[in-house]
């Protein structure tokens, strides 16, 4: 009997009208696009405008084009995935809320919660689910409104993060092809060098706690880039090393989209030409969980059946890792629908 790997078999996405461009930015901030491009690479990043309207909205809207896409009846779904650091409210999970919007009655939903590396360790969850042989149709969402988390007067933080929601489809496969292994880690220490102090049971929100700006994503850049390119690049070429790939085995390096100076360190370590990598941070900015999934979806159309995918991701806590995929569609046909 062969093996059941879950495999990608769909990708979504969405990503709001509007958009927060450098020269806007410097308007509200001490910033300039020179200062933005030359540190981090990102020229604009789309912004979630709207009473009321939070993470479940886009994530909703990812799904749906997933769905039509994919001519997949949301009844037919077991399992609803929703990686996020910025969910709707504490409970019910964004991932319920989604399900509801979307019409998927039938499925078990919850959130994930791994900063930037949410939808890597989804990715491993919802295989885990697939190879059990008992789910047939996992809906993976990688979503993030960032701006609901941001300071907009904090220079080292506001230029960096944009809103978005990415989803994929992911289905069992005999065939050798999708998610073929994975090395995740986590390190708790890290959390002092980005985290979000409150909102949380620790310092539930009070007067004091906004007024502190508590609520505000803290991060210091200098740690966080170091241990950034040593665990993406270090990990992702151990990746490769253990499954006996070489840089030319690889189709596409597919990097969360946090710096553009970490994604070149992280694919010049692993000998990956620039043409070979996934990037799309000029245009959206860092939109957490979101990040991998909008890569997918920007370059579907060039994915073939078989590729070689390694994704690489780092985030708040810490969190990192890698995974090797091998893609399970003809992207070009795909998009066309």
């Amino acid at each position: 009997m062969k093996k059941t790997t879950a495999a990608i078999t769909g990708v979504g996405g969405y990503l709001p009208k509007y958009i927060l461009d450098n020269f806007e930015l410097s308007q509200m901030v001490d910033t300039s696009d020179e200062w933005i491009m030359s540190r981090i690479g990102i020229k604009k990043r789309h912004i979630l405008k709207g009473e009321g309207k939070g993470t479940s909205n886009m994530a909703a809207k990812a799904v749906l084009d997933l769905l039509e896409k994919t001519s997949v009846d949301p009844m037919d779904i077991d399992l609803v995935i929703c990686a996020t650091v910025t969910p709707d409210m504490a409970f019910p999970s964004t991932a319920n809320i989604v399900c509801d919007k979307v019409g998927m009655k039938k499925a078990f939903a919850f959130d994930m919660s791994a900063a930037c590396s949410g939808f890597l360790f989804g990715l491993q969850t919802a295989a885990a689910f697939i190879e059990s042989g008992k789910y047939q149709k996992v809906i993976l969402i990688g979503a993030d409104k960032m701006s609901s988390i941001i300071d907009y007067t904090d220079r080292t933080t506001c230029p960096i993060f944009g809103d978005g929601a990415g989803a994929v489809l992911m289905e069992p496969n005999k065939n050798g092809l999708g998610l073929i292994d994975a090395m995740l880690h986590s390190d708790g220490s890290g959390g002092k060098h980005l985290h979000m102090k409150a909102g949380g049971s620790v310092y539930p929100a009070t007067e004091e706690t906004v007024k502190n700006g508590w609520h505000y994503v803290y991060q210091e850049g200098p740690a966080v880039f170091k241990a950034a390119v040593s665990h993406m690049a270090d990990t992702a070429v151990a990746l490769m090393q253990k499954n006996n790939l070489t840089a030319d085995d690889i189709s596409f390096l597919v990097p969360h989209q946090a710096n553009l100076r970490i994604i070149d360190a992280t694919a010049n370590r692993m000998g990956i030409p620039k043409d070979k990598c996934m990037i799309n941070i000029t245009e959206y900015g860092n939109t957490t969980a979101a990040t991998l999934p909008l890569c997918l979806w920007d370059y579907e159309r060039r994915l073939k059946i078989g590729d070689n995918l390694i994704f690489a991701s780092f985030g708040g806590g810490f969190t990192w890792g890698a995974i090797y995929l091998k893609w399970a569609y003809d992207g070009a046909t795909m998009a066309k629908k």
